[in-house]
């Protein structure tokens, strides 16, 4: 059976005539691929637009994958969730609720993120990503996860599914135990009540007799201890 050898070295109308006494015995298939050929030497072996794109797209889901592991590495904790039916308002309304606690909304194809927590504490999240999945994740422990929950209330479309704090997996009901402590900002005020509550008083009796003192240290603790 006749072959089509495309010479770079001729004319594009000489190898067309050649092309062209293949195709008889060939049939149509040889003439299309040896367009292909000729435009693939042509082009002085450059890489088709197709391969350019694939070889993109490659090069983007690897850096994807990278920026994602660094997130997972770093977070707090994960919030996995399944967001069908949600309209695209109600999207940006859970984005920009995220937003204003200090938590970020992500939706990932399940198999790129399934790559990136590979080796990370809360790997443990990779049996959720099933479905239309998204993840919310902060740096404050109880941020995500409290507005994901005050969120699902509204929205039936949104399911939490469960989530990761560490090394600790998740389920429904631990999300939403996280949901209700304080957030490390309220943590932080209290602690700076209490702390600077004793200190005034401290203070206020450091002339004081020692049994004063002593006295007034048995009432704090007593009040802890109660």
């Amino acid at each position: 059976m006749p072959r089509f050898n495309a010479d770079p070295g001729r004319s594009v109308r000489t190898n067309l005539i050649q092309l062209t006494t293949v195709r008889s015995a060939t049939g149509g298939q040889a003439l299309r691929a040896g367009f292909r050929k000729i435009a693939g030497e042509r082009n002085g072996g450059e890489t088709l637009p197709k391969q350019r794109e694939h070889l993109v797209d490659r090069a983007e889901k690897k850096e994807f994958v990278s920026s994602l592991h660094g997130v997972f590495e770093k977070t707090s904790v994960v919030v996995v969730a399944h967001y069908s039916g949600l309209t695209v308002a109600q999207m940006q309304k859970l984005r920009k609720e995220m937003k204003a606690a200090g938590a970020t909304v992500q939706v990932a194809k399940n198999r790129l993120a399934k790559i990136a927590l590979d080796g990370t504490d809360v790997a443990s999240i990779g049996s959720l990503m099933k479905g239309p999945t998204l993840i919310a994740y902060s740096d404050d422990p109880v941020a995500a996860p409290k507005v994901a929950v005050a969120f699902a209330k509204d929205h039936d479309k949104f399911v939490i599914l469960g989530g990761a704090m560490g090394v600790t997996a998740l389920n429904q009901d631990g999300v939403k135990a996280l949901a209700t402590m304080p957030s490390l900002d309220e943590m932080r005020a209290k602690i700076i009540g209490l702390i600077q509550a004793p200190a005034t008083k401290i203070a206020q009796l450091s002339t004081a007799p020692a049994a004063k003192l002593a006295r007034v240290f048995k009432a704090y603790a007593d009040k802890d201890a109660a």
